[in-house]
């Protein structure tokens, strides 16, 4: 079991889910909770962002001197979420790989000479693979197969080994690693969310390509949880209840779907990323077809955290939000 934290810091802390880590702890700070927050991200935290009590720092992950902030604040536990989750035009594998892997194995060694007691890091149910052999639902028995032709998902493999590795070196060190599945939120924007604003969409014939969501407060949910104390360490799925088949999701949005042959598609991708149409590539085929779908079981018996929302529910959820907000992503809204 994981001791309480005390004094915390959370490295990528003002990205999508950095800014919402901090806004679940930094009111249990001076009520008997928490003694310190220290929020370290890549950049200068504007002052408007900033909340009362938390101490800011800009540092990048990969920099060796960042042990200076776990001696100062006297940290014990590390909520390290700094990663490349979309990457920009400019950026390269290298660059990536430097943040992702670089940049834990650098978090990891201060964490180790600074004597963290606890380190929660987000994965990602990618790290499992886009594989036709994947099982139905799983679960943390299964091994870890990143796709090396995904960089996120060969990368978050890639930390995991790294974290494996580290466990069996440094035992002292408590890991809580969440295997996160597809998040969405009120104001949730990536590759995942700009496939369900189409007017039709895309699937495979024979595939289901279920998705399995998590609410993002969800999600800090749980990293709050692993920092209460009694939370058994280890690895643990982070899903909500279910899956939804992409037709049920087109169902649901009003939509109807386009169904490929797998081969046609593939050439279609390979084409319209040789002409500069498209961003994705022919590799995104598996990416649809062989989704890993996630079971939440160990997080609701051994870790002790149920998420609130099932994936159904966080998706009716966005899409609710999506429609206040007045981006509806359902057809004829």
């Amino acid at each position: 079991m994981t001791a309480a934290a005390r004094r915390v810091l959370v490295t990528g802390a003002d990205g999508f889910l950095g800014r919402g880590v901090l806004a679940a702890l930094a009111p249990r700070l001076g009520h008997g909770q928490l003694e310190g927050l220290v929020a370290l991200d890549v950049r200068e935290v504007p002052r408007e962002r900033r909340l009362p009590g938390v101490a800011y720092l800009a540092q990048d992950v990969r920099e060796a001197g960042i042990g200076k902030a776990f001696a100062d604040h006297a940290i014990d536990t590390v909520v390290h979420l700094a990663s490349i989750v979309t990457p920009g035009r400019d950026s390269n594998r290298e660059f990536e790989h430097s943040v992702d892997v670089g940049g834990t194995r650098n978090v990891l060694k201060a964490c180790t000479m600074y004597r963290v007691a606890h380190i929660v890091v987000s994965s990602s149910g990618a790290a499992y693979g886009y594989h036709a052999d994947n099982p139905a639902w799983i679960d943390e028995r299964q091994p870890l197969r990143g796709n090396a032709v995904f960089a996120y998902a060969d990368h978050k493999r890639q930390v995991e080994e790294l974290l494996a590795d580290w466990r069996a070196r440094h035992p002292s060190l408590a890991q809580t690693v969440l295997r996160i599945g597809t998040i969405l939120g009120e104001r949730v924007d990536n590759q995942i969310t700009a496939l369900f604003e189409k007017r039709r969409l895309i699937a495979i014939r024979g595939s289901a390509s279920p998705f399995v969501f998590v609410w993002d407060e969800d999600v800090t949910g749980a990293i709050a949880h692993a920092l209460e104390g009694g939370a058994p360490a280890g690895c643990y799925n982070l899903a909500g209840d279910g899956a939804l088949p992409i037709h049920e999701i087109a169902a649901r949005l009003g939509k109807r779907t386009i169904d490929f042959p797998a081969g046609v598609l593939k050439a279609a991708l390979a084409v319209g990323s040789a002409l500069g149409v498209s961003r994705y590539g022919p590799e995104q085929l598996d990416f649809l077809r062989y989704r890993p779908v996630l079971s939440n079981t160990a997080l609701k018996e051994r870790f002790g955290y149920r998420p609130r929302k099932t994936s159904a529910e966080a998706f009716e959820a966005f899409v609710a939000a999506r429609a206040a907000q007045g981006r509806p992503v359902t057809r004829g809204a």
